[in-house]
């Protein structure tokens, strides 16, 4: 049969035409997805909150102790100069030590909650591809043919690995974040309000400047995201069809779609990454800005014996940890965007209507045969019709062909007749029973369908051959290799019935 020419639709993206400056459709819908998936996590989630938690405590309580040691330091020599017993070795030593199992501890448990969020984070990778498999096996071959190869692909591909990559990241930067964020402010204002009013003066600033950016970026994170979709797409579209290309001379206008496309991924990218960037020396500024300003004000606090002198180093250290938080979560706003435009392509995919099947039931072990095909209307777009009121029937036992020119609607017919899409209106019968109360899997097994386009999976001949009834011994797809007239012929070939193939073999 030959196949009728449709209406190529235009390139699309993976949520339709490709537009610059879309932004994400629903993030709070899409976030709230994502927790969902995540529940089934949540008591490794808890471990991880837990130890990311007592991580940062940790590591937070460390300078105020070093702190402790400064001032021990700065102590014994004063007291040595004015005559005393001088520094007190021991104590400082006892200090050191204290400080050394906080940081050891610090580190096992930051060790042990990335081993718990990236095992999650791969659970979760697992189950989004799996169900994205057996999402593929149940939607209308109508999706496809509105969507290239390298579109689909990198769904699975790109954007799940997007998403386990940063969520990996994300969660355990925003706990740690927030962690340090809350217990650096609480010992600063143990060590000395005045100083601590000093540097959160710096907060608005920088919130300021971490919208802006993130306000701009946004919009580039999502633009990258579907640009690198139509681009795998071309590259797919290429590799697979390089032979006709060649044939065609179509070399020069393939390369230059491929660089115009990929031209608008550079620039996407470019500007993401670029305003990502921006992030860190904003944060150094701000940081290096309040560490001169708490420096002056704790220096003239000490002179006036208001505060200890390991209290300034410590309030410093603090002043240093508290905008690095800060940076990264601008940072992790970042990938937040990335993740979720990925998480969001992943969900809408998940989403797509599927194949409606029959729940009556009907048996097709007594089908005889006869088909009908009353009054049917269909086209592949419904604005365009393609046939238009055709009736016929065909007894069983009857042997038709269908004959027409290009596009007449032949394999469109066999198409319809096996439920690959649903007529506009009419109705198919087979053996007076309507298809539509069929289950398809029960429907298509009363049919055998020799395809017009040739297909190869990675296996042996028998393995390719029993692909129809994977339930079929050797002799019988010998006994069927016999009818097709194929059975010489694979007997000329290395290793026969047992002869590795693949798609291109």
């Amino acid at each position: 049969m030959s196949r009728e020419t449709k209406r190529k639709p235009p390139r699309r993206g993976p949520h339709g035409p490709m537009a610059v400056g879309e932004k994400a459709k629903d993030f709070k819908g899409t976030l709230k997805k994502l927790l969902n998936y995540l529940k089934e996590y949540r008591i490794g989630i808890f471990i991880v909150i837990l130890f990311a938690i007592g991580s940062t405590i940790f590591a937070i309580v460390g300078p105020k102790i070093l702190g402790n040691a400064t001032t021990e330091l700065f102590t014994g020599i004063t007291s040595k100069l004015s005559g005393g017993s001088g520094i007190d070795f021991a104590k400082i030593e006892k200090i050191l030590i204290t400080l050394l199992i906080l940081y050891v501890t610090s580190s096992i448990f930051q060790f042990i909650q990335n081993i718990i969020m990236s095992e999650v984070s791969q659970n979760l990778t697992y189950k989004l591809r799996k169900e994205i498999s057996l999402k593929i096996n149940k939607m209308p071959l109508s999706y496809f043919e509105k969507k290239t190869h390298g579109e689909v692909l990198s769904v699975i591909t790109n954007d799940v690995d997007t998403l386990s990559q940063n969520l990996n990241q994300v969660a355990t930067d925003i706990i740690t974040a927030i962690v340090t964020v809350v217990g650096i402010l609480a010992m600063m204002i143990s060590i000395s309000i005045p100083m601590t009013i000093v540097a959160l003066l710096m907060l608005p600033l920088a919130l300021i400047l971490i919208v802006l950016v993130v306000s701009k970026s946004q919009k580039h994170f999502k633009n990258q995201q579907d640009y690198l979709a139509e681009v795998n797409g071309e590259v797919e579209e290429m590799y697979s069809g390089h032979t006709v290309i060649k044939a065609f001379n179509a070399e020069e206008d393939i390369i230059s779609k491929f660089d115009k496309d990929n031209e608008m991924l550079y620039k996407s990218a470019w500007k993401s990454q670029f305003l990502s960037g921006l992030m860190h020396p904003i944060m150094a500024f701000i940081g290096n800005l309040g560490y001169a300003c708490v420096a002056i004000l704790g220096g003239y606090l000490a002179v006036n014996n208001k505060i200890a002198v390991g209290d300034i180093q410590s309030f410093i250290q603090y002043v240093k940890q508290f905008t690095r938080p800060l940076t990264e979560v601008a940072q992790v706003s970042s990938m937040l965007q990335s993740m979720m435009a990925a998480a969001e392509r992943i969900f809408t995919f998940l989403e797509e209507t599927e194949e409606q099947d029959s729940t009556l039931n009907i048996k097709t072990d007594k089908i005889s045969g006869n088909i009908e095909f009353k009054h049917v209307k269909f086209g592949y777009d419904k604005d365009k019709i393609i046939i238009k009121d055709f009736s016929t029937k065909v007894k069983s036992g009857q042997k038709i062909a269908i004959v027409g020119p290009t596009g007449a609607g032949k394999t469109t017919m066999v198409k319809l007749l096996m439920r690959f899409y649903n007529v506009n209106e009419g109705n198919i019968l087979i053996d007076g029973v309507n298809i539509n109360d069929f289950a398809r899997e029960d429907l298509r097994k009363i049919f055998g369908m020799v395809l017009q386009d040739t297909w190869l999976f990675s296996g042996t001949i028998m393995e390719n051959l029993r692909y129809g009834r994977l339930s079929a011994t050797d002799d019988e797809v010998i006994d069927a290799a016999k009818t097709a007239y194929v059975h010489h012929f694979i007997q000329t070939l290395p290793g026969g019935y047992h002869m590795q193939l693949n798609e291109e073999t």
